[in-house]
C-alpha cells in the first residue's frame, strides 16, 4: 500500500478483520480477481435495470440461550472494567433465492462489494476518507427500527445509546489522532435511514476529521493499519476488548467487520464490511452484531441483531 500510494497507483483493498489475509491490488485487475465494487459511486460494473424479481428471504437467528451466555460473559468483563463498550456478533443463517452476484447488483449501499463467489457486503457504514488534505470518519453507532413510535427522540435520549456513541467518538478521535493533528467532531450524532427489504432502519453518526501531512499517499500502509480495525466494530479499550471478543465470539469473523475501499492516486475511500453475507458449505451465513454497555438490554440487543439481518433491495 506504501509503495502504490507513492506511485500515485490506483489501487483496491480489501482487509479481514485479524488482518490475516489482506488483499491489495491495481484497481483495473479487480475484475480479473473475481471482484465487483461500488465506493461512493465509483464502480467497475454496468448498474442493472430496476430488480423485478420477488424476493424472498428468510433468517434463522442464534439460539437466544446462547447468545444470552455470550452477552453475560460480556457484562461480566464490563463489571470488571476489562472493557466499557464490546462489540459482540454471531452469525445467523439466511435463505434467499438470490444469488451474492444478485444480491451485490440490486442492493442501495453506499459500499457494495462482491469478492468472488465467497461473499457479499452492502455497508452504510464510512472507515475513512481522506480528500483535500483531511482525514474524516464517520463511526456508526446505535439502530433503531423507524416504525417505532418517537424512534428518533427514543434513540437520540437514550442514556445507553448515547453512552455507546460517546465511547466510540471518543475512540475514533484518538486513533486518528495518531496520523493526523487537529482532530475534532464536526457533527456529533446525525441521523441516516436505511431502507431494507423488511423495513426502515434509523441508525446513529458522527463526523470526525483531522488534517493529513501533504505526503500521506506515501504512507497509506501504515496509516490504514495504525487505524485497524475499525473502533465501532470492536469496542473500547480497543486492544483488551478485541481479547475479550476472541474468547467470547465462538465463530470467525473473517472479512466481516474488516474494511475495504481504494485509493485513485490522490484520495481514499474505504467503508466497513457490515451487512455481510458470506457463502460457506452449509449456504448463505448472515454476521451482525451490536454495541453491549453496563446498560445493555439483553433482549433488545438480541433483536438489534436480527433487525440488522435484511438486503437492501426495494
Amino acid at each position: 500500500m506504501n509503495r502504490y500510494g507513492k506511485e500515485k497507483l490506483p489501487f483496491l483493498f480489501v482487509i479481514d478483520f485479524e488482518m490475516q489475509k489482506p488483499l491489495v491490488i491495481p484497481i483495473n485487475e479487480a475484475g480479473d480477481h473475481g471482484i465487483l465494487y461500488n465506493i461512493n459511486g465509483n464502480a467497475n460494473y454496468s448498474p442493472k435495470g430496476k430488480f423485478k424479481k420477488k424476493l424472498e428471504f428468510s433468517k434463522y437467528p442464534p439460539d437466544f440461550e446462547e447468545y444470552s451466555k455470550a452477552f453475560d460473559l460480556v457484562k461480566q468483563e464490563l463489571t470488571y472494567g476489562n472493557t466499557y463498550l464490546l462489540n459482540l456478533t454471531f452469525p445467523t443463517k439466511i435463505e434467499c433465492n438470490l444469488s451474492l452476484e444478485d444480491i451485490f447488483l440490486h442492493s442501495e449501499a453506499k459500499y457494495k462489494m462482491l469478492f468472488k463467489d465467497e461473499f457479499v457486503v452492502f455497508s452504510p457504514e464510512i472507515f475513512v476518507k481522506i480528500k483535500d488534505g483531511k482525514i474524516f470518519s464517520h463511526p456508526m453507532k446505535g439502530t433503531i427500527d423507524a416504525s417505532i413510535p418517537g424512534a428518533k427522540e427514543e434513540i437520540i435520549q437514550n442514556s445507553k445509546e448515547l453512552a455507546e456513541h460517546v465511547t466510540i467518538v471518543d475512540l475514533i478521535r484518538n486513533d486518528l489522532s495518531m496520523v493526523a493533528k487537529n482532530v475534532k467532531v464536526d457533527k456529533f450524532r446525525y441521523i441516516d435511514e436505511i431502507l431494507t427489504h423488511e423495513k426502515r432502519l434509523l441508525q446513529v453518526s458522527s463526523e470526525i476529521s483531522g488534517n493529513m501531512p501533504g505526503n500521506y499517499n506515501e504512507k497509506i500502509g501504515d496509516i490504514m493499519f495504525t487505524l485497524l480495525p475499525a473502533g465501532s466494530i470492536c469496542g473500547a479499550p480497543k486492544k483488551k476488548t478485541l481479547e475479550i471478543i476472541k474468547r467470547v465470539e465462538n465463530y470467525q469473523r473473517s472479512y466481516y467487520t474488516g474494511i475495504f475501499g481504494y485509493f485513485d492516486g490522490v484520495e481514499l475511500d474505504s467503508g466497513v464490511m457490515i451487512r455481510y453475507i458470506e457463502n460457506t458449505s452449509d449456504g448463505f451465513v448472515f454476521k451482525s452484531g451490536g454495541g453491549i454497555t453496563v446498560n445493555s438490554d439483553l433482549k433488545k440487543e438480541y433483536q438489534e441483531l436480527i433487525d440488522k439481518v435484511y438486503v437492501p433491495i426495494v
